[in-house]
Parts: structure tokens; C-alpha cells; sequence
């Protein structure tokens, strides 16, 4: 089957681009954040492509006033993997690896007009692999990077201007659980564990990159903590050594009260950044963990549809509400120099953790 990308030179395999091997799971994701330099106006996007369940799906959502408002797009792919759009949001590269626009035409009154431009080079993060058992759950590859983002957001009649605003956009293709779950349990059956932390961070004139995973016993089996300074190659990242994240859950919850990460540089030195959240965004407003709107869930040949909801009355311990955003305040000391930022600290923390003292599949802190 020849599809538009067949005209490119971007070919990995023998097959034609429709066909990315043999795993159901593969899938090609872009996802998008941005807020104004005080943190607030937040936003979050998603776009997924799954070649071989032939679904796209795409999701905007914004918080304002204490309330998160989203929309849910999904439809048939068709095979073309060039088509970046999905019902009213839609993708537009501009200069790759630079430039990037994220254009959402208005559904029941939520709109958006915004673009993303890379204040460095993008980083590579160390691939992704993890096995449940014998089986594979996680191969992917990503790159990320921060952006000066502009444009505007409207909602209910009610537009905002981003100017001078940040953000963050990642990419990432591979392997990963999407749409329905496999009927055929593994053997023998393990309670589900991950242990997830991300910390993209604007700081004046440089990036900070920071993540985690960790299986039970609190051992990192992949991780990255690396400064960018504005204008870097793709070379020219700082990447820190014994890097080790502290977190202060709240009591009864999987969502931190604030967060720290302690790292050397290449001379020795120590630095300490510090995270304070200042709102909460809940992941599955972009599809992440929805119950209904789960990546790469077969909705017919187009489905659009506006949810609402309020972060603070959703219980946090339910499988949906684990996986956040914080938007956070970030300082940093160290190297002879210190600076405030703002960023997110992604937390998406289920089944056990020693270190935290979680022992169940969603217990809270203190249980």
C-alpha cells in the first residue's frame, strides 16, 4: 500500500511507509504545552498516529479558572501517516526541528492558533525499554525541547493572547499499551508498576531537561538531566551527573507538594533545583489515562467532543487522576550562580515504591 509519505526519502524498512513493523502497539506522537511566564493560561496538546489499528486522535485542553476544558478528536487514519490533522485540531510543521504550529478551529467554543519556536536544539533522550515479564510494554525513542510560544487560545467566546509565553513539545514513535488492552494476561501475573517523573524547565537564557523511571525498589532504569543554553546544537547540552529526584507526596495521594533534584556537573560542582506547584493539570484531558477517550481507542470514522471538569473535586487516587501536570516554579542554586524559572513536573506513579512507601497499585502517601 503507497501513501503520501512513500514519496519521501524516510523510509526505514523494506515496506512501505503505511507499515511500521510488526507490533500492533507502534504508534507517532507529537505532544504540546505552553503557559505564560507567570504560569498561568496552561495548556496542553496531543496528537497520535497508530499505523496498524489505522486510528488517529487528537486533544486540546486549557485550564482557566479552576476548570479544565478539552477537546477529544479521533477518526479512521486511512493509512496516511502525512495527514496531521484530526477532526478540528491540526499540525502544521513550518521548519523542522524549529518551527511547529498547533491550529485547533473552533468546536462548541474552544479554538487556538499557536505557534512553537525551538529556543535550542532538541534532546535525544536515552531510549526507552521495558518488558512486563516476557513481554515488550515500552520501546520507544523521544526528543524534546522548550519553546517561545505565541498565539492566542479562546474559550466560550473569551480569547487570550500568548506573547513572550513558553512551553514545551516533544515527539516521540515506538512502542508503547495503546487502544484496547490485551485480553491475554501475562504469566505469571504481577501487579502493574511505573514510576514516571519529568521535568522540563524554562529557566532566562537556558532549559533544564530532567526525568526518571523507576521500577519498585527505587533503581532508575532510564534517566536524563541535562542544561541547554538558548541557540545549542544538538551537541551542545550539559548533561549532569548522580542526578536524583526527591519527592514530598501529599498524604493520601500520588500528586507531590513540591519536588527537588539534586545533580554534579562535569567539575564537581553541586546544583539543587526546587519545584513549587502553582496548578495541577490532569493528563487525561489529553487522552492520557481517559477512560473514554483513550489513545488509540476506535471511535468510528470521526468523533468530536468537549468535556469539562474541575481538577480539585476528582478523586486522586483513581487510575485516571494519578497521571498529572503540575505547573511549577522552579529555582535553581548552584555552579556559583542561582535563577527562577518556571516549568511542569509530570508525576505519573502507580503500583509500588519503596522509597516513596507506596505498596499497593494506587495507595496514597502515609497509607
Amino acid at each position: 500500500m503507497l501513501t503520501k509519505g512513500d514519496e519521501y526519502p524516510i523510509h526505514q524498512t523494506a515496506e512501505p511507509i503505511a507499515f511500521s513493523g510488526t507490533d500492533r502497539n507502534f504508534y507517532d506522537r507529537f505532544f504540546f504545552c505552553g503557559y505564560r511566564p507567570d504560569g498561568s493560561g496552561y495548556f496542553g496538546a496531543a496528537f497520535g498516529v497508530y499505523p496498524h489499528l489505522n486510528i488517529a486522535d487528537a486533544h486540546f485542553s486549557i485550564i482557566k479558572d479552576g476548570t479544565q476544558h478539552c477537546i477529544h478528536a479521533s477518526r479512521i487514519l486511512g493509512f496516511e501517516r502525512m495527514d496531521m490533522h484530526c477532526g478540528p485540531i491540526r499540525i502544521e510543521v513550518v521548519e523542522p526541528l524549529k518551527t511547529v504550529r498547533l491550529i485547533v478551529d473552533n468546536h462548541e467554543g474552544i479554538s487556538a492558533d499557536l505557534t512553537f519556536e525551538v529556543r535550542s536544539a532538541p534532546i535525544q533522550e536515552p531510549r526507552f525499554t521495558r518488558r512486563n515479564g516476557s513481554r515488550m510494554m515500552m520501546d520507544l525513542t523521544r526528543f524534546t525541547v522548550n519553546c517561545h510560544v505565541s498565539g492566542w487560545v479562546e474559550v466560550d467566546g473569551k480569547r487570550e493572547a500568548y506573547e513572550g509565553a513558553f512551553g514545551t513539545r516533544d515527539r516521540s514513535w515506538g512502542v508503547r499499551p495503546i487502544g484496547a488492552a490485551d485480553p491475554q494476561p501475562t504469566i505469571p501475573a504481577t501487579m502493574p508498576q511505573f514510576y514516571w517523573l519529568w521535568a522540563p524547565t524554562n529557566f532566562p537564557n537556558l532549559s533544564l531537561y530532567a526525568h526518571v523511571n523507576e521500577d519498585e525498589k527505587g533503581e532508575a532504569w532510564n534517566r536524563r538531566a541535562t542544561l541547554m543554553m538558548d541557540g545549542a546544537n544538538q551537541e551542545g547540552g550539559m548533561h549532569f551527573h548522580d542526578d536524583r529526584f526527591t519527592m514530598n507526596w501529599a498524604a493520601g495521594k500520588r500528586h507531590a507538594t513540591s519536588a527537588r533534584l539534586d545533580v554534579r556537573d562535569d567539575g564537581g560542582r553541586n546544583h539543587v533545583v526546587t519545584w513549587e506547584p502553582i496548578d495541577t493539570f490532569m493528563m487525561k484531558g489529553i487522552g492520557y489515562g481517559h477512560s473514554e477517550w483513550v489513545h488509540g481507542g476506535f471511535k468510528g470514522e470521526l468523533a468530536v467532543e468537549r468535556e469539562d471538569f474541575r481538577p480539585a473535586d476528582l478523586d486522586p487516587l483513581l487510575m485516571p487522576h494519578l497521571h498529572i501536570q503540575h505547573v511549577a516554579i522552579a529555582r535553581h542554586e548552584g555552579g556559583g550562580a542561582s535563577s527562577e524559572g518556571i516549568g511542569i513536573v509530570e508525576q505519573l506513579v502507580f503500583g509500588p515504591h519503596g522509597p516513596s512507601g507506596f505498596k499497593g497499585l494506587n495507595d496514597g502517601a502515609g497509607a
